[in-house]
């Protein structure tokens, strides 16, 4: 009964994230967890009893990983599941350890704040132990009045909450004291933190492209050149239609095409000319090479005369897409590219017409920590460039656009989403889709965002909750350890 219970936590957490995004369940996808570990006494138990419910959460959201790593990442299709299946135990782990410790607290006066600190410390390791996706608190992205914890907190506040429920509502199902319940109060006072800014169009407007690349096509010289010309006749044709403004940026998304801005004098000289005609500067995905000779997946800004302003490198790559982890060098990678991309060293925040952007690429986008960063350096608006092709008609592109959705919310910015093939979006500071094009069609538009200058604490302060919740989860489990009077000893 306990391991059913155990999964049936695992699938309740699949349920709420896209694409099945029955996110009301969020408040109640830990409670059998929970329950069950309650009635485990065994430390080790409790940690299988984590590790079935980490299973069943990894195998049910991220199943597009074996699509991945078998049709594009080379492999044979039992190889492809197996090499998915360790993947799903490893990340498994981090369910583990939260039963093992969790059981230690679950039946104490303190059980509803000490098992959520628990479960955000945990949670907020996900990115810095090799692979980050969706986290609990993401649930809560269309949810009023949890989302108004994203600016002070990041998406770990809203976690904590739902995981709070949680306790709650398995020490009302273990019929512990009333009193303890007494926590529920706490809730309430949401609705004192400021609300979500209104809704309302941008003031500064983009000509986003997205040219719907093949992920499987064979690039020759030819077809990179009628790829660009594509690319350029799209963007001017939106650009300098009959009632058109000049719009204040160009934006080409992360493409499976090779692209390489520095080394291609007709790809260098279609992108100038686009600007200079236009009279807009122009932001796109590029390969790129450090100085040693080393493959970056870059993003470069030219100006509205054609020259180069900036170049942002990669710091985050992708696992089996842009590199392959030790010691599954057997598998290929996803990239085209000779060579394992190498990950960029600086952040780059990058001047246009009087205002700041930042540009982070693709799979960035999971770490609210690194993208709160381009805030805080000044960024007035973000640009997330990104190639969702090669899930498939999978749910993760609905899982990576509510991701992007909480660094907007988390930063109080506008978010221009710019990808090959979808979703294509503009996401406004309370992370509200304001203007999206269809997935897997060749497609332009014209998105309006606003410039923001205003922090928010979380971009001021980054994860400093995390840190908080870390030391509250360790002195409730140093306090478990110690041993209790009792009158009867």
């Amino acid at each position: 009964m306990n391991f059913a219970l155990a999964a049936a936590s695992g699938l309740l957490l699949v349920l709420i994230f896209p694409r099945f995004s029955l996110a009301w369940l969020a408040p109640a996808a830990l409670a059998p967890l929970l329950f069950a570990i309650a009635r485990e006494p065994r430390p080790l138990r409790r940690f299988f009893l984590g590790g079935v419910a980490g299973v069943v959460f990894w195998f049910g959201v991220c199943y597009w990983i074996q699509f991945v790593i078998t049709v594009h990442g080379g492999l044979h299709d039992v190889v492809g599941w197996a090499v998915f299946l360790l993947f799903c135990f490893a990340k498994a782990l981090h369910m583990g350890v939260f039963a093992w410790l969790a059981g230690r607290i679950v039946s104490s006066a303190a059980a509803a704040p000490g098992i959520a600190a628990l479960w955000v410390a945990i949670e907020a390791t996900h990115g810095s132990l090799g692979f980050a996706w969706l986290a609990l608190g993401n649930a809560g992205i269309e949810m009023n009045l949890p989302l108004r914890l994203a600016p002070h907190t990041g998406v770990y506040g809203l976690s904590f909450v739902f995981a709070a429920m949680s306790a709650l509502l398995t020490q009302a199902l273990l019929r512990q004291r009333r009193r303890r319940l007494l926590w529920l109060c706490g809730l309430p006072l949401l609705i004192l933190l400021p609300p979500l800014p209104e809704r309302e169009e941008g003031r500064a407007t983009a000509v986003v492209v997205q040219p719907n690349f093949s992920e499987s096509a064979r690039w020759t010289s030819d077809r990179v050149g009628q790829a660009t010309r594509r690319l350029a006749y799209l963007s001017m044709a939106a650009a300098l239609g009959a009632k058109a403004r000049k719009p204040d940026l160009i934006v080409w998304p992360e493409m499976p095409a090779p692209l390489y801005y520095e080394t291609d004098p007709r790809f260098r000289e279609a992108v100038a000319t686009l600007a200079r005609v236009t009279r807009a500067p122009v932001l796109t995905g590029t390969v790129a090479h450090r100085p040693d000779g080393s493959v970056t997946n870059s993003a470069m800004l030219i100006s509205e005369a054609g020259e180069p302003v900036s170049r942002y490198d990669k710091i985050h790559l992708v696992p089996f897409g842009e590199f392959v982890p030790w010691p599954l060098g057997f598998a290929d990678k996803i990239s085209n590219e000779t060579g394992d991309f190498r990950p960029g060293e600086n952040l780059v925040v990058s001047p246009i017409d009087g205002h700041r952007i930042g540009a982070f690429i693709c799979y960035e986008s999971v770490f609210p920590r690194f993208v709160r960063r381009f805030a805080l350096d000044g960024a007035e608006a973000l640009f997330n460039l990104s190639n969702d092709g090669y899930f498939g008609r999978s749910a993760a592109r609905d899982q990576h656009l509510s991701i992007v959705r909480m660094r907007a919310a988390e930063n109080r910015r506008w978010v221009l989403r710019a990808t090959n093939n979808g979703i294509t979006a503009s996401i406004d500071p309370a992370g509200r889709v304001s203007e999206a094009l269809a997935v897997e069609t060749e497609a332009v538009a014209t998105m309006h965002f606003s410039f923001i200058g205003e922090s928010t604490l979380y971009t001021r302060y980054g994860d400093w909750f995390p840190a908080l919740c870390a030391l509250i989860a360790a002195a409730l489990l140093v306090w478990s350890a110690v041993p209790k009077y009792s009158p009867e000893v």
